[in-house]
């Protein structure tokens, strides 16, 4: 394959994965609008959001299924429609169960596209390129993120929010067409002879697996906690805790896609480089990892720093966790790497999720005050997340070497 050729596949994916950032963050712009227009509460608004990753870690398994038998391109532009038709129902629904509807439907439309884009670097680049490029994946799919700041803010004074769903759909269909038309089919598909039933049963061996369950507990909960706060809570928190306004709170959660964007590129570059010093890819992640808790710890501490600097570091640190789905893909025999990263995808939101929900119905304990609420109510949420982070770090760092049989799946 030429340069070209691989270059357009990396770029076409990582367009399908920031089409699902975005949904991913949408309604951190549109809660004041669904909440006015709905009468939600803090609960109700963190289970609405939350049913994008209901549909997106339920849709994980069979996904796996899909990329391994029928390849990243059929697979992630016909889900893609998926997501077009759910965000078209978000839109022009009139009740909350046609919003949990759209949303699930979202969630399932592009709960393939990081794993496609994964399995797409897998067939097409050597594994000494992996982590750098899983990162530069993230990371301009992460630019998702900073859309969903400011300039989602600043397009929400000149259109409503059921406009720029339906504005969303027409773009997730454009995506879809294109990868279905310039994305060549693979001739290195994993399984495409594989029975089913075979498939399934591989299914079973990962989730059965203890070096899998040794592995994503710490990054799930990391990636749980930041994403979590990311498309939802964030801004709750800088304006009730930290005492910001709106608009200082909207660009800093444009600066956290940035400083995302750059921890998923600079932690994928220098990955690899560092193992010549002694320090291998599990433990730079785990080291990563550590330190976004730390940061965590001083927020919740309320250490007297720079916002920029400390919630600069929340983003970029929080990054570390990708390099879990490279460290899963040496673990793991190639032929499953597709079913590997979808189950880890789906314990992954699970745990976005379950920390989304859990703190909305956290902040319920207490009383809200213009749609606000008071600091201890942010601040124990968020310590429980930190709990649940610590623990899974014990497990992560347990000793013993980290490797698949092959032969397990035969």
């Amino acid at each position: 394959m030429s340069r070209q050729a691989a270059i357009r596949i990396f770029v076409l994916f990582a367009l399908g994965y920031f089409l699902s950032y975005v949904y991913r963050g949408l309604n951190i712009g549109f809660a004041p609008f669904l909440s006015r227009e709905m009468n939600l509460t803090a609960s109700d608004l963190g289970l609405l959001t939350s049913f994008y990753f209901i549909g997106f870690a339920l849709a994980q398994l069979p996904a796996g299924l899909a990329l391994d038998r029928y390849g990243a391109r059929r697979t992630d532009a016909v889900l893609l429609l998926v997501a077009a038709a759910g965000t078209v129902l978000y839109g022009m629904t009139h009740t909350m169960q046609g919003l949990i509807i759209g949303r699930i439907m979202i969630g399932v439309g592009v709960s393939v596209c990081l794993g496609a884009g994964f399995l797409a670097i897998a067939q097409n680049f050597p594994s000494s390129r992996w982590p750098l490029l899983n990162g530069l994946m993230v990371a301009l799919g992460g630019m998702g993120g900073v859309v969903v700041g400011t300039p989602l803010a600043v397009l929400l004074t000149q259109y409503t929010w059921r406009e720029v769903s339906i504005g969303m759909a027409i773009f997730t269909i454009a995506v879809a067409v294109v990868i279905w038309l310039l994305v060549p089919e693979s001739k290195q598909r994993m399984a495409p002879h594989e029975p089913v039933s075979k498939q399934i049963h591989g299914v079973r061996i990962i989730l059965k697996n203890t070096v899998f369950w040794r592995v994503v507990p710490f990054p799930c909960a990391v990636g749980g906690a930041f994403y979590a706060a990311q498309s939802l809570w964030v801004k709750p928190y800088l304006t009730d805790v930290s005492g910001l306004t709106a608009r200082q709170a909207d660009s800093l959660v444009s600066m956290l896609g940035l400083t995302m964007v750059a921890g998923t590129v600079i932690t994928g570059l220098v990955a690899r480089r560092i193992e010549r010093y002694g320090l291998g890819l599990r433990a730079f992640c785990g080291l990563g990892m550590t330190l976004f808790v730390l940061v965590q710890l001083l927020i919740l501490l309320r250490v007297p720093l720079s916002p920029a600097l400390i919630w600069g570091a929340y983003g970029f640190l929080a990054a570390s966790c990708i390099l879990a789905y490279a460290l899963l893909a040496e673990v793991f025999p190639r032929k499953v790497v597709g079913r590997v990263t979808t189950a880890f995808n789906m314990i992954f939101f699970i745990s976005i999720f379950s920390m989304q929900v859990g703190v909305g119905f956290v902040l319920d304990f207490w009383p809200a005050t213009d749609g606000h609420y008071p600091a201890v109510a942010h601040l124990t949420g968020w310590g429980i997340m930190i709990a649940i982070q610590l623990v899974s770090a014990i497990l992560y760092f347990w000793p013993g070497a980290l490797k698949v049989d092959e032969r397990l799946f035969e």
